[in-house]
Order: structure tokens, then sequence, then C-alpha cells
């Protein structure tokens, strides 16, 4: 049985993606690896499912699936976080 490439993908997307959020220039670029690493995650994660026999890497997808979802929710938080920040300080 070998591994499926999107779930080997999809976690070394999640990882890459949270790695990129401290560096404030590749920010922006970790919301499209993460987009995309979680729509990888998912597929790899229904092609497993359809044919268990043949493919394995279920919990690599898993884990590219949370850590790609963990990345967006930081960068969203991040977002909140910086407007927050310029509204406070339009009110100096």
């Amino acid at each position: 049985m070998k591994n499926d490439g999107l779930a080997i993908a999809s976690m070394v997307l999640g990882i890459v993606s949270l790695v990129m959020l401290f560096f404030p220039i590749l920010g922006w670029l970790a919301i499209v690896t993460a987009v995309v690493g979680l729509i990888l995650g998912i597929n790899a994660k229904n092609r497993i499912k359809a044919n268990p026999q043949e493919l394995g890497g279920m919990g690599m997808a898993n884990a590219g699936v949370v850590m790609n979802i963990v990345a967006l929710a930081l960068i969203v938080l991040g977002m909140i976080a910086c407007g927050a920040l310029i509204g406070a300080m339009s009110q100096i």
C-alpha cells in the first residue's frame, strides 16, 4: 500500500503555510498555500476512502487538513488584529 501523493502534498503545504506566517512579507503567500493544501487534503481523504486497499496516508491527509485550517484561522485573526490596530491608531 502506498501513500496518496495528495495527502503528502497537503501535509507539506500545511507546514509551509504555518512557517510562512512568521514572515510578514510571506504572509499573503500563506493564504494561497493554505487554501490549496486544504483542497488537496480533502481530495486525498476522499480518494483514500474510495480505495482503502490501494492507498494509505489518511493520517497525513488529516494532519494536512488540520494544519491548513489552523493556518487560515491564524491568518484571519491576524487580519482582524491589524484592522483593530489601524482603527485604534486612527483615533489618536
